[in-house]
């Protein structure tokens, strides 16, 4: 019995050993993401739009953008869409995006298709059927919207809601401000 610690008690040294040289000789590398978060430049995608072609977000460079991961199925979410659409329908031309993620990986296209006709939404809304985007921003949550200046950097992000018009409008007019500038 004594034997089998000595041998345990060896082995995880040596391994240990053998983790500390290899990590500091720089030939360990392990990949790193920040979780995007402000101040940070906002991940790049692309996704199929309903009933729409593919987005870019790089396209979209000059523009500020509200970006919004949702669900059908999500209470939050459906009390601030209607907020979304009217700031989408009052500041687009001044240069205001709006986009909604779906988290299509647990909704269907349909049901998408329904939500966006029941809510007379007209900004594009995303579908994100393999879940890769939710994953690059490291969505934990929905609702969970994103607010992305003209020059692509994340200025703000609201985990949870449903945020108040008035909230959403005071944010949308900051990032506005700082495109006239």
């Amino acid at each position: 019995m004594r034997y089998r610690w000595i041998v345990g008690i060896g082995l995880v040294a040596v391994i240990g050993i053998a983790w500390i040289g290899w990590s500091r000789s720089g030939t360990l590398e392990l990949p790193v993401r920040e979780a995007p978060q402000p101040g940070y430049r906002a991940p790049d995608f692309s996704l199929p739009a309903l009933g729409e072609e593919t987005l870019t977000l790089s396209q979209l460079r000059g523009q500020a953008v509200v970006l919004n991961f949702w669900a059908t199925w999500c209470p939050p979410c459906r009390a601030e869409m209607p907020a979304f659409q009217r700031l989408y329908a009052r500041y687009a031309d001044r240069g205001l995006t709006v986009i909604a993620i779906n988290a299509a990986f647990s909704d269907t296209p349909e049901a998408v298709a329904d939500f966006r006709q029941h809510y007379g939404l007209t900004f594009p809304i995303l579908l994100d059927a393999s879940g890769e985007v939710n994953r690059s921003y490291r969505i934990t949550a929905l609702p969970t919207t994103f607010f992305i200046d003209p020059q692509g950097m994340i200025r703000e992000v609201v985990v949870g809601g449903p945020m108040s018009e008035a909230a959403i409008e005071a944010r949308v007019r900051t990032l506005l401000s700082e495109a006239a500038r």
